[in-house]
């Protein structure tokens, strides 16, 4: 299988020049190459994709679907390289540092940033702990800033070192993506990898995902589970295709939010609560002790706005786990403010109930968040499709 950094950069880089400007010779000029070392460039990445990139005319080169398509995603690519070499701009750095980067370098520095060491980088990459050093070395210099520093008896990534590790990582994602979209036979990225939040678990995340299997089974999916917090930076970084939970008000730059639904939370016990099956009022739930979400998550934020103007109840567990939840409420006489969703199997079988009626200012917007203009390949954008089905299929009458 071809790895996107088994392919030559500046080959890849003159892809758009050659597709803009028709000519080889043209493109070689524009992108610093020679004709001949274009055109043997060209044949060699033919060759590596067994796919034919360009129609060699008499007057000149045209694009083929293939060609079209990764000249495309390599250009996101390299969009993304100088996006996070861009605080080297300077007295120090090359103007287009991008342009001079090697696949050799981003792959020993993104070995580096995964293993936090040279030693490390060494071991998960087969290539020698000199090697490493030196690549990431370089690209220092042609970037025109610090990415690693020494910290007591080890390495770390320096903030810039951070922001270029995001950025070699989703160059390698669109290159990784353009190889798929241009061999165009039905391959595609071997894996998807999703952020479940807690309330995409129980119902709508397994309805898409058995879907998607019935489908196809190529495609591994990497379900990553977390809070919001936990899951925005692999999302920006590039680990994570998407995530799947309740919406921020405010999403932080560079993501985008499509909303899917709208929940409405409910107050659950076990199902031989005293509170269980009778009318219940705000003193009655303020004197019971709660398990609910850590201090500053939505659900938490919600929980207190039931109790605006009055003393919080006694929260002796703060856990965000659904899990743990369902389990300390069944041992217990504790409530909780959770999703129907979340506990629809535990209320079916009648192990919890739902205490008290409708409450008002409960509802939040569960959604899709991914990075700001990522284009999925054919097998995401069918799971997405899928997930999107499954908001509406899952439904409970609650939620409806």
């Amino acid at each position: 299988m071809i790895r996107p950094f088994d392919l030559n950069l500046r080959h890849l880089r003159a892809l758009s020049a050659v597709a803009g400007r028709g000519s080889l010779s043209r493109a070689a000029e524009a992108v610093g190459l020679s004709q001949p070392a274009l055109t043997q460039g060209l044949s060699k990445l033919e060759r590596q994709l067994e796919v034919t990139l360009f129609e060699r005319r008499p007057d000149g080169v045209m694009p083929t679907a293939a060609g079209a398509a990764l000249a495309e995603r390599a250009d996101r690519a390299f969009t993304c390289l100088a996006t996070a070499a861009r605080p080297g701009r300077g007295a120090r750095g090359f103007t287009r540092p991008e342009w001079l980067m090697t696949a050799t370098q981003l792959d020993a520095f993104l070995h580096f940033s995964d293993a936090q060491s040279f030693v490390g980088a060494a071991g998960t990459s087969g290539v020698s702990q000199p090697a490493i050093h030196r690549a990431v070395r370089d690209l220092e210099q042609i970037c025109g800033i610090t990415l690693v520093e020494r910290r007591g008896r080890g390495t770390v990534l320096t903030p810039a070192g951070r922001t270029m590790a995001r950025g070699v990582r989703l160059a390698a994602r669109e290159i990784a993506a353009g190889l798929a979209e241009a061999r165009g036979d039905g391959a595609d990225v071997d894996r998807i990898a999703i952020g479940a939040m807690p309330l995409s678990r129980a119902l709508l995340l397994p309805h898409a995902l058995a879907a998607y299997l019935r489908e196809s089974s190529e495609t591994v999916i990497d379900v990553i589970e977390g809070s919001w917090r936990e899951l925005i930076d692999p999302l920006l970084d590039g680990v994570i295709d998407l995530t799947i939970g309740a919406l921020r008000e405010e999403p932080p730059p560079g993501v985008e939010q499509a909303a899917l639904f709208t929940d409405r939370l409910a107050i659950f016990a076990r199902a031989g609560h005293p509170l269980a099956r009778q009318t219940v009022t705000l003193d009655q739930l303020g004197a019971r002790q709660w398990v609910v979400g850590p201090a500053g998550t939505p659900l938490r934020r919600h929980w207190e706005a039931l109790f605006a103007g009055r003393p919080l109840p006694e929260v002796p567990v703060e856990c965000g786990s659904v899990m743990v939840i369902r389990g300390m409420l069944a041992q217990s006489d504790l409530l909780t403010l959770l999703s129907p969703d979340q506990v629809a199997l535990e209320v079916e079988t009648g192990m919890l109930v739902r205490i008290g009626h409708e409450l008002a200012d409960t509802v939040r917007t569960i959604g899709i968040t991914t990075r700001a203009n990522w284009r999925p390949t054919a097998r995401q954008q069918r799971l997405v499709d899928l997930i999107c089905s499954a908001s509406s299929e899952t439904r409970l009458p609650e939620n409806r």
